[in-house]
């Protein structure tokens, strides 16, 4: 594995869900509940069919919130305060992973397509607070999911970071498109590896990965 190839990177650029803590915590399960529980108000239909819009937003507008937006005109403030208003007992502390993070050259960021509140619990209940320099949730992208190339140009212009010294860490392969086309480092962080041009790196121990690039 070329670990050289990131001496360049001063910028880097994590993920939240399923990034930052492992899918086995299946924290999104709890915000898929009160998502569907959402729109079964909002839109006054069935959990069979607010199920269904759930999931073909996701896949044709990026996220369930962006579809509610473009097809109903949907304030976000209230839903993204809703659907994540979940306990956060899953999850616990990962010394390592925060050693290894804190040990990155140059800056650390957090950019996911929940919000910043929800995304400062969740590094608060794995022990990583206070070691990433920004945070940045989808309200900070106007509203725009990744993986729409608008969603990380108002992000990355926000921070200042320059895509051709970052790095890109994410668990859903779709999303680091943009990021390889910006000229970013791109790693996939899943369980099972995903082949994609845009994807250059894969990894199922993150804290494995980050030591090898910091030792």
């Amino acid at each position: 594995m070329p670990y050289d190839a990131f001496a360049h990177v001063e910028t880097w650029v994590f993920d939240l869900d399923n990034t930052l803590y492992p899918p086995s915590a299946r924290l999104f399960d709890l915000i898929e509940v009160r998502m569907t529980a959402w729109v079964m108000e909002s839109l006054g239909v069935g959990q069979s069919e607010a199920d269904r819009l759930r999931l073909q937003y996701w896949r044709d507008h990026g996220t369930t919130l962006a579809g509610l937006m473009r097809e109903h005109g949907v304030d976000p403030h209230g839903y993204l305060h809703d659907v994540h208003d979940i306990p956060m007992d899953r999850l616990s502390p990962d010394p390592r992973l925060a050693d290894r993070v804190r040990a990155l050259p140059g800056r650390r960021i957090v950019y996911t397509n929940g919000s910043a509140p929800y995304a400062e619990r969740v590094l608060e209940a794995r022990g990583l607070s206070g070691i990433f320099d920004a945070i940045y949730g989808v309200e900070h992208a106007d509203f725009h999911p990744k993986p729409d190339r608008a969603a990380f140009d108002r992000v990355f212009a926000t921070d200042g970071l320059d895509t051709l010294r970052a790095a890109m860490f994410e668990d859903e392969p779709r999303n680091l498109a943009a990021p390889f086309e910006m000229g970013m480092k791109t790693v996939h962080v899943a369980p099972a590896r995903h082949h994609a041009e845009h994807i250059e790196y894969h990894t199922d121990d993150l804290p494995h990965f980050l030591t090898a690039l910091t030792a």
